[in-house]
C-alpha cells in the first residue's frame, strides 16, 4: 500500500493540477494569444529538473495574456517532507505581495474622501508627531544622536517607503536595532497599539521623503485602515477587495478546513543549510494583521487581483478603483530628489522606480529582467512573485515556498522563461 501511494504521488508530481483550481479567466491556447506552447513548456522542464535536484519543493504558475489564461500548472510538492504533491489550489504565504493589496485598500478610502495622500501620519496616530532622525558621522553612518524631522511623515511616505521607519532586520546599525526585524516578526510579538508604540519611540533612519528604504509603511497603513473602517484589515479587505474579486482563498489566517492546502518550504535551505519554516505561521492567530507581509493566497486568487489592476480597476462590471487612481498608483512616486535603494532590498528590482505599494519599470533596459516600460510588480520574501506588463497585456503569478536567497534566482528565471515564449 505504501509503495502504491508513493507511485501515485510521483505521478501527481509530474502532472499539471489545473483541475483543482477554478479558472479566473477564460482559457486559450498559447498560440491564440501570441505565445508558443513549445517555448512555454520550458518552464515545466526547468522547474521539474530543479525539484528533482532538491533545489525547491515545488511551484504553481499562472500566465495570462490578452485576458486569456494560457497556463495554470503545479509542479513538485506542497509538502515535500510529508510526500504531498503540489496542486494549483495550494495556499502560499505571500509576504510583501500583501503590500499592493493593502495599498489598494487605502486608495479605496482615498476615493471616498476618508484619507488624502498628503495627510500626516500624526493625524491618525498623534504619537508620530515629533519624530527624530539619526544624525550621520563623517563616514555617513547613523549615530545615536538625533535631530528633529524636517517634515511630518505622510500617507505617501508610508505607501512608497520614504518614511524612515525601516525594517530592523535589514541592517546592523543602532537605529536598525530599535525596530522589529520584519512585518512577520512584528505580527508575532506585538498587537497593533504596542507595535505603534514601538515604532513611534524609535529613531528614523532618514529624513522623511529623502530615501527609499524598505520598512513598515504598509503595516502602519493597515492600522490606519482599521482605525477609519472600524474593522480588522482582513475584514475590510474581504468586504472591499477579496469578495468582489472572488479571491476565496486570500486572507490573514488559514482555517482548519484549508490547512491541508498550505505550502511548506523545504525543511533545510539547500544553499545555506539553515532550517526553513513558514513565517508567519497563519494557522495560528496573529497579534495584528500586518498589511506589509502577513497574507496568504493562491495563484488564481492573486491573478484576479493582478488583472484588476491591469484593467484600470475594473473586474467584470465592477469598478473597484477609478482608472486615474490606478494610473496614479502605478506611476513612479520617487522623482530625482529621493535616493533609491530598492536594489539593496531586491537585486532583481534594482533600477526600478516605485509607485504606491509596488515597483514600476521606467526603462526598457538597465534593469536585470525583461519587460516593458510600465510593468509593475512586487515580490515576497517567502519565494513568491508576480508582475503585470500592460504593453504586452501579460499577467504572471509565480508562487513557491522558497524563503532563502534562491528566490532571486527564480524571479529572474521565470521572467526569462515567460518572455521568451512570446512570439507575436
Amino acid at each position: 500500500m505504501t509503495s502504491l501511494r508513493t507511485v501515485v504521488a510521483a505521478l501527481c508530481l509530474l502532472a499539471s493540477s489545473a483541475a483543482f483550481a477554478k479558472d479566473p479567466l477564460p482559457r486559450a491556447k498559447p498560440e491564440d494569444v501570441g505565445m508558443s506552447s513549445e517555448r512555454l513548456a520550458r518552464i515545466g522542464t526547468t522547474l521539474k529538473a530543479d525539484i528533482e535536484a532538491g533545489r525547491i519543493p515545488g511551484a504553481v504558475i499562472a500566465v495570462a495574456r490578452h485576458g486569456k489564461l494560457v497556463m495554470l500548472d503545479a509542479y513538485g510538492w506542497r509538502d515535500k517532507a510529508a510526500n504531498v504533491p503540489m496542486t494549483t489550489d495550494t495556499i502560499f504565504n505571500i509576504a510583501s505581495m500583501t503590500k499592493p493589496m493593502t495599498t489598494v485598500g487605502a486608495l479605496m478610502l482615498y476615493e471616498r474622501g476618508k484619507i488624502l495622500i498628503d495627510d500626516p501620519l500624526s493625524q491618525y496616530f498623534p504619537k508620530f508627531a515629533n519624530m527624530r532622525v539619526a544624525t550621520r558621522d563623517a563616514s555617513g553612518e547613523p549615530t545615536t544622536d538625533t535631530v528633529p524631522a524636517n517634515r511630518p511623515i505622510t500617507i505617501q511616505d508610508l505607501l512608497r517607503h520614504t518614511s524612515g521607519l525601516i525594517y530592523g532586520g535589514r541592517g546592523a546599525t543602532p537605529v536598525h536595532r530599535m525596530y522589529p526585524a520584519s512585518s512577520a516578526e512584528a505580527s508575532r510579538n506585538y498587537d497593533g497599539p504596542a507595535f505603534l508604540d514601538k515604532l513611534s519611540s524609535a529613531t528614523l533612519l532618514y529624513q522623511p521623503a529623502t530615501v527609499w528604504d524598505y520598512g513598515f509603511g504598509l503595516d502602519i497603513t493597515g492600522l490606519i485602515i482599521e482605525k477609519i473602517s472600524n474593522q480588522t484589515l482582513g475584514q475590510y479587505l474581504q468586504a472591499n477587495l477579496f469578495a468582489p474579486l472572488g479571491m476565496t482563498d486570500t486572507g490573514f489566517s488559514i482555517s482548519a478546513d484549508k490547512a491541508a492546502r498550505y505550502a511548506r518550504p523545504l525543511p533545510v535551505d539547500p544553499d545555506t543549510g539553515k532550517p526553513q519554516v513558514r513565517s508567519p505561521e497563519l494557522t495560528q492567530p496573529l497579534k495584528f494583521e500586518c498589511g506589509g507581509g502577513c497574507a496568504a493566497t493562491t495563484a488564481t486568487d492573486y491573478l484576479r487581483f493582478a488583472q484588476m489592476l491591469m484593467n484600470h480597476g475594473r473586474s467584470g462590471k465592477a469598478q473597484l478603483l477609478g482608472r486615474k487612481t490606478v494610473d496614479y498608483m502605478l506611476s513612479d512616486q520617487l522623482g530625482p530628489n529621493i535616493k533609491n535603494l530598492i536594489g539593496n532590498t531586491d537585486p532583481t528590482r534594482a533600477d526600478y522606480g516605485f509607485g504606491l505599494g509596488l515597483a514600476v519599470r521606467n526603462t526598457p533596459g538597465v534593469v536585470r529582467m525583461m519587460g516593458s516600460v510600465g510593468q509593475f510588480s512586487w515580490p515576497g520574501v517567502s519565494g513568491t512573485d508576480w508582475w503585470v506588463d500592460p504593453k504586452e497585456e501579460l499577467a504572471v503569478v509565480y508562487l513557491s515556498a522558497v524563503p532563502g536567497p534562491a528566490r532571486w534566482h527564480y524571479r529572474q528565471l521565470i521572467n526569462a522563461l515567460v518572455y521568451q515564449s512570446i512570439i507575436e
